[in-house]
């Protein structure tokens, strides 16, 4: 698939991996349109010439009325989600259920749910990329909710990809790793570099753009289908 022929749209693309990879897509010729809760997303979409739709991708509804102001949907990247920090017995108690179950809400069901209203209208096949996470395999303390959220996203490319198949509707799923995204850059720099030194090679955070570098050829490899890949730098998590 040549780039100039995607009509795309990025959940989540108004901050971190998802405006890098609005932003890649374009800059390759693309068209796009993004789905994001922040009004801050439609100020985004507007500065980048990008198209823009409030949705709440956990809502079937909402998540239908931002597709019907895209024609000829092809390429759909997954981008929308939350982390989450809490141990499952805590100083204060048990994890909190409510916490687990918008966790995997937002993460796992809201991808699923963007995902399965796209196929209905890639009229003409396309391709549908997730965002899992290297916690997916190497879940940390405290992440409990996040990692089952993002190790359901990995489950979900074979199984979605064969039930596809037959409309010509390729499924991935990119696993990052440590990337500088502005919810990590919020840590500051002393911890980002404490994350960065167990990164084997090269030695640093993640650059969004390379997500969105590999976002972009997953579109046009279309022998690539079914899989994760982890863009980590060959971290694995102690």
């Amino acid at each position: 698939m040549l780039m100039q022929d995607v009509v795309a749209v990025v959940t989540g693309g108004a901050s971190g991996l998802g405006a890098a990879t609005a932003r890649g897509f374009l800059a390759a010729g693309a068209q796009v349109t993004i789905f994001d809760r922040d009004q801050a997303g439609a100020e985004f979409a507007a500065a980048i010439g990008a198209g823009f739709a409030a949705v709440d991708v956990t809502d079937a509804a909402s998540v239908a009325a931002g597709f019907e102001a895209v024609s000829g949907l092809n390429a759909v990247v997954n981008c929308a989600g939350i982390a989450t920090t809490e141990k499952t017995l805590g100083r204060d108690g048990p994890h909190d259920q409510a916490s687990f179950e918008r966790t995997v809400a937002i993460n796992l069901s809201g991808t699923f749910n963007v995902g399965r209203l796209a196929a209905a209208r890639m009229q003409d096949g396309g391709v549908i990329i997730n965002t899992a996470s290297v916690a997916a395999f190497d879940g940390q303390k405290g992440q409990a909710a996040y990692a089952a959220s993002k190790a359901g996203i990995a489950g979900l490319s074979l199984p979605m990809a064969r039930d596809l198949a037959r409309n010509g509707i390729r499924v991935m799923a990119i696993a990052p790793g440590i990337f500088r995204t502005p919810m990590l850059e919020g840590l500051g720099e002393e911890v980002m570099a404490g994350l960065a030194k167990d990164v084997i090679f090269p030695a640093r955070l993640g650059d969004p753009a390379e997500f969105a570098a590999l976002a972009q050829f997953i579109v046009e490899c279309e022998y690539l289908n079914g899989t994760t890949i982890r863009l980590d730098g060959a971290l694995r998590m102690p």
